[in-house]
């Protein structure tokens, strides 16, 4: 019992100073790492957890600073739990002045939002600007002799009161003219000034100064008492005003027009392709020009069909499984392989070359039966529902007034009755998301109202349309980024080459231009065409 009791002791002592050996490595090593990290780094601050050393004393890379008592505590306290970071719950206090990072995304959309209304009404606020001015010029160089030396002026005659006949329409067709080409609401906002708008308001304005800086040397400096003469030059400011909107109506509505260029838009991600001609345009027009025609004639972009290819290239792509059978230490169960995994997948991606197309064959022709199918059900559930309707509307005709069903009640009524086969052809097709209930319903209504046939109706979800026949929140008319190696004002040239960004997919557009075509002629004598057919008198009949 002695003996058991003193070898119990001795193991229990030598634990004891196993462990603090240990725990005394880890300490060293730990004080090692600290002296490295200080040694790196001349100034550190050291955050102490809730029973660290408060400020009463404070701690400067694990030392007590100069003057001030050290951290002393009792012996059951001078251990400290490594993983102080990870238990230790911090109590903070929320600031009147604090934001959340939900305010934050709000301040930068709201001043975003400022951002491109400004630049969208900043180009019409330069042109009422610039209209404002170029009307009100002429009018002020009249009226100043008046005011400023009534008594001195020579007295107006015929001919000089047909030239305020004059001047007057002629203000009037500026007038409008300015309204129809520089007023108008825009369109799109560019990246970049238009060059052929800025040069033309420059020219307005230096030929509008011009005029002020004669009239004010040669008419205000010398009080001119002919006042014929200065309805005159304001009748030539008004005539030189007309001519340079003649060159902006050239510049920026006629130039363009005559095609020289054809261009190539093919969508990344389905490959869809168009062409079209355009005139003379810079980089960021013809960019504009394109989405104007992209909008109207591509079909809606619908990423669940594409998807749906990247599902099955994976799942072909999943069924291939390697294991390297030799490897050492494998019994029962075989080990992935993997210095040969990849060669041993293109041996056996060659090995099933010959069935893939076998397999995509079947699968496509299994998915056109399908849609065949559900299209079938579909047509067949539409025109029941429309004869339902045109049978009712024959009864509501010999009805009483209060008995008869409006439009919206009876699209409400009979859609019920195709809702599920057009839910299941949709989901089919994998448009579903295109189409709402509300959408759907209101083009019942619309049918309805017109009297059309079910052909009719089923026309806009047999096939895909347009972008814009959809709603506003799938036309991302807001989210193109246009993406070109030259400055976007310059002019296009064959081969020019850009890209239109949007959210999931790009237009890549290529630019080539027109030949030149030599036609010739080659007359052809009338007299060639003749001939004489001689008729035998004897032939079998």
């Amino acid at each position: 019992m002695d003996t058991e009791s003193t070898h119990s002791g001795y193991s229990y002592h030598s634990s004891r100073s196993g462990r603090s050996t240990r725990h005394g490595d880890r300490t060293r090593e730990r004080h090692k790492a600290s002296s490295k990290d200080s040694s790196r780094s001349e100034r550190s601050v050291v955050i102490n957890p809730p029973d660290s050393p408060s400020q009463e004393s404070p701690v400067h890379n694990g030392e007590p600073l100069p003057g001030e008592p050290a951290p002393g505590g009792e012996p059951g306290e001078d251990g400290q739990d490594d993983n102080w970071g990870e238990t230790t719950t911090a109590v903070t206090g929320t600031s009147e002045l604090s934001v959340s990072q939900e305010e934050v995304v709000g301040l930068g959309k709201e001043l975003q939002d400022r951002t491109q209304s400004f630049r969208r009404y900043l180009p019409l606020a330069v042109g009422l600007c610039v209209g404002t001015l170029v009307l009100a010029t002429p009018l002020v160089f009249l009226l100043l002799p008046v005011i400023l030396w009534p008594d001195r002026l020579q007295a107006c005659g015929a001919a000089c009161e047909g030239l305020f006949l004059s001047i007057s329409f002629k203000l009037l067709i500026l007038l409008l003219a300015v309204w129809a080409l520089f007023l108008r609401p825009g369109r799109a906002s560019l990246p970049r000034v238009c060059a052929c708008r800025a040069f033309l308001t420059t020219l307005t304005l230096l030929l509008t100064m011009s005029y002020w800086l004669f009239y004010g040397v040669r008419i205000l400096d010398a009080q001119d008492e002919d006042y014929h003469g200065v309805v005159q030059f304001a009748v030539s400011l008004v005539d030189s005003q007309l001519f340079v909107h003649y060159l902006a109506v050239v510049l920026l509505e006629l130039r363009h027009l005559q095609p020289c260029y054809s261009v190539s838009v093919i969508r990344s991600t389905d490959g869809e392709t168009r062409h079209y001609n355009i005139g003379q345009f810079s980089i960021q027009r013809a960019a504009l020009s394109i989405l104007e025609f992209y909008y109207r004639d591509f079909p809606l972009h619908n990423p669940a069909v594409l998807s749906a290819a990247k599902h099955r290239a994976a799942k072909h792509l999943a069924g291939l499984k390697v294991y390297n059978v030799d490897a050492a230490g494998s019994t029962a169960a075989a080990q992935p392989a993997n210095g040969s995994q990849s060669r041993a997948m293109v041996a056996a991606a060659a090995k099933r070359k010959d069935s893939a197309h076998n397999e995509l064959y079947y699968e496509e022709a299994d998915y056109e039966r399908r849609v065949r199918k559900r299209r079938a059900r579909l047509v067949v559930a539409v025109e029941e529902a429309f004869t339902h309707v045109r049978r009712m509307k024959k009864e509501d005709e010999q009805a009483s007034p209060s008995d008869i069903m409006d439009v919206r009640e009876a699209a409400l009524a009979v859609f019920p009755s195709m809702a599920r086969a057009l839910q299941k052809y949709l989901r089919t097709t994998r448009r579903q998301h295109c189409h709402s209930m509300e959408s759907i319903q209101k083009h019942l209504a619309f049918c309805l109202v017109n009297n059309m046939s079910p052909k009719a109706f089923l026309e806009a979800y047999l096939a895909p349309g347009p972008t814009l026949q959809y709603g506003s929140e799938r036309w991302m008319a807001d989210q193109w980024t246009l993406v070109s190696e030259a400055s976007v004002t310059s002019a296009v040239k064959d081969g020019t080459e850009f890209l239109l960004k949007c959210l999931d997919f790009s237009l890549a557009v290529t630019i080539r231009g027109v030949p030149y075509i030599r036609l010739r002629e080659e007359f052809v004598d009338p007299k060639t065409h003749k001939f004489l057919l001689l008729l035998q008198s004897e032939t079998s009949v």
